[in-house]
């Protein structure tokens, strides 16, 4: 699930914005990037709720960016467009909180375990400025 439609869609979108000297509104940015604007207007709302985004009303309105690119990272990203953060695998975060109450009996848990850590971390460190370059 790491990479999902709406993520892909989330980071195309701030990279335009990252470009533009003006808000843009959501059916432009839709039309730019071949976006299905109702799909699109939920992700911009998602990012301007979380902080990400600034959102302006009028006729002049749309979204900008509310930080700048190098204090955006991808792991905000993601987590602002899914409403969670993102994962590699669905399992449990403890070996006690398994839903299946075999956390004990799980020998592969360690592993996907650190392997999301890392994947959390190396996502937390990547920012917009880095996806620009």
């Amino acid at each position: 699930m790491l990479i999902t439609r709406a993520s892909e869609y989330a980071i195309l979108s701030l990279i335009v914005l990252t470009k533009a000297s003006t808000p843009m509104d959501s059916e432009t940015l839709s039309s730019q990037l071949s976006i299905p604007k109702s799909f699109l207007a939920k992700i911009l709302q998602s990012m301007a709720k979380q902080g990400l985004l600034k959102s302006y009303k009028g006729v002049n309105g749309g979204f900008a960016l509310a930080r700048e690119p190098k204090d955006i990272s991808m792991l905000q990203i993601m987590s602002a467009v899914e409403g969670k953060a993102p994962k590699v695998f669905d399992c449990a975060p403890s070996l006690e909180s398994c839903p299946l109450d075999k956390g004990s009996l799980c020998s592969i848990w360690p592993f996907l375990n650190k392997l999301q850590g890392k994947i959390d971390s190396f996502l937390a460190d990547l920012t917009l400025a880095d996806v620009l370059e």
